[in-house]
């Protein structure tokens, strides 16, 4: 029998991220190695969701929207006439990069152009939507001290 993931323990894996109407917005299919209790940041939960797992088994849960990408901030969306806004920005899915008066810079997209009126939004695509991840345990073994090396500044799994 192969070994349950808990700390301490090498695990691989693949992972989707869907949303409730089954898009997929990321897809993992190279595996993603991590030592369990570690450092490693996993997105929304997927270190708990995995625990006691073996290589093999399949998990699937969900992240509600403040586990994800927060809730939709109204604040963030601005509609005005077309006219006020250049060409090139004239389309769904256009960039404006926008800069607060304290210097930040951040992007929004044109979400929506009707009646003569175009909207921007700043949140994320995904603000406010539950996603579904699914998780595939592709590997659990004891760590070595090159595990433990070479994912020392491996950086994080996340979603954005």
């Amino acid at each position: 029998m192969s070994d349950a993931i808990k700390s301490g323990k090498f695990v691989s894996l693949t992972y989707s991220i869907c949303d409730t109407q089954g898009n997929v917005l990321e897809q993992n299919d190279i595996p993603v190695n991590y030592i369990h209790g570690g450092d490693m940041e996993l997105i929304g939960g997927m270190d708990k969701a995995v625990e006691g797992k073996r290589a093999g088994d399949r998990v699937e849960f969900n992240v509600p929207s403040e586990k994800a990408f927060g809730d939709h901030d109204p604040d963030l969306t601005f509609t005005d006439d077309i006219e006020n806004v250049p060409p090139q920005f004239r389309y769904i899915g256009a960039e404006v990069q926008m800069q607060s008066e304290q210097g930040e810079i951040k992007s929004f997209y044109v979400t929506r152009i009707d009646g003569g009126k175009l909207t921007i939004d700043g949140n994320h695509p995904m603000a406010g939507k539950t996603l579904i991840v699914t998780v595939n345990v592709q590997e659990v073994r004891d760590a070595t001290k090159e595990d433990a090396m070479t994912l020392a500044g491996a950086g994080k799994c996340s979603i954005n």
